[in-house]
């Protein structure tokens, strides 16, 4: 039996890769979610996680555990991602929202799971191109763990913000993949599903934005031709690219951890120089231990 653990399920990408994990025979498949008000896939077990607050996740990876019993995790995919309108939002804890959301909570998510990660399983993290400035300009030149944590006037805004959480998550996979795949076969992926038009990243789908996205749409698929991270993709397709990769119907090279999708395709890039920073993989690898509480 095969046993799924997810974030990020109830709606885009994360929805549309549940749908073909609920495909799979003798699979168990628990999601966290954090109201009741959404709509899941039939075959599936829902526990209640909240992102913003590391007790709430603390309480999800007990409670998962609990269900296990002597199991194991077979996939663990860590898709969630937010946003915020602007880096003055705080978690529970006093964190930025979006870094606590996008990094710290799935940084502890994973430090929690990896007694309970089967052999020969898989980890997958959702990232983004926008973690690097050679694909989009904005993309962070520089991290500083403190602004991110702790936002001041220096801290960067926005889409910059959130690109550097992606970045984080970049950094964690390559921490992971060094930590945990010779020791035990434990895989790492770190998945960038590309401009995807229709998921909450996009601010809520009310009509008149599906109308802008469905007009746009053709204008970026024109300039993707130049600058291919511009084309738009569909939550269809990235989630189809994201349970292709954690089922493994898609290997990725020897040696690589970064599966990026372009232009509907699969591709597998270096990501960005920061990302491959092994002294900025650590530094992050233990302030983010100090900042949940956990040995490095």
């Amino acid at each position: 039996m095969r046993t799924i653990v997810m974030t990020g399920a109830t709606s885009g990408i994360g929805a549309a890769a549940l749908k073909h994990f609920t495909e799979l025979p003798d699979t168990n498949i628990f999601i966290g979610v954090r109201s009741n008000k959404h709509d899941v896939q039939p075959g599936t077990q829902v526990l209640p996680l909240d992102l913003s607050s590391l007790k709430s996740v603390r309480a999800f990876a007990d409670s998962i555990k609990q269900h296990l019993g002597d199991g194991k995790i077979n996939i663990l995919v860590l898709n969630a991602g937010i946003k915020a309108t602007d880096n003055k939002q705080l978690s529970e804890e006093g964190f930025e929202l979006t870094f606590a959301t996008n990094h710290l909570a799935h940084y502890l998510l994973a430090r929690l799971f990896l007694p309970n990660m089967a052999r020969d399983s898989k980890i997958v993290i959702t990232t983004s191109d926008a973690h690097d400035p050679a694909v989009i300009p904005f993309g962070p030149k520089t991290l500083n763990i403190a602004e991110l944590a702790y936002p001041t006037e220096n801290s960067p805004k926005g889409m910059a913000f959130y690109g550097a959480t992606k970045l984080c998550n970049l950094l964690t996979a390559n921490a992971l993949k060094l930590k945990v795949e010779a020791e035990r076969n434990i895989s790492v992926i770190a998945f960038n599903p590309g401009l995807t038009g229709d998921t909450s990243l996009m601010g809520k789908q009310s009509v008149p934005l599906k109308l802008i996205v469905s007009i746009i749409r053709p204008l970026f698929y024109m300039i993707s031709f130049f600058k291919p991270a511009f084309f738009m993709g569909t939550a269809k397709r990235s989630g189809e690219a994201l349970s292709e990769l954690a089922i493994g119907e898609v290997a990725l090279p020897e040696g690589s951890i970064y599966a990026s999708l372009v232009r509907g395709k699969l591709t597998f890039p270096n990501p960005s120089q920061l990302a491959q920073n092994n002294d900025l993989m650590n530094l992050l690898w233990k302030e983010s231990a100090t900042m949940v509480g956990l040995p490095e």
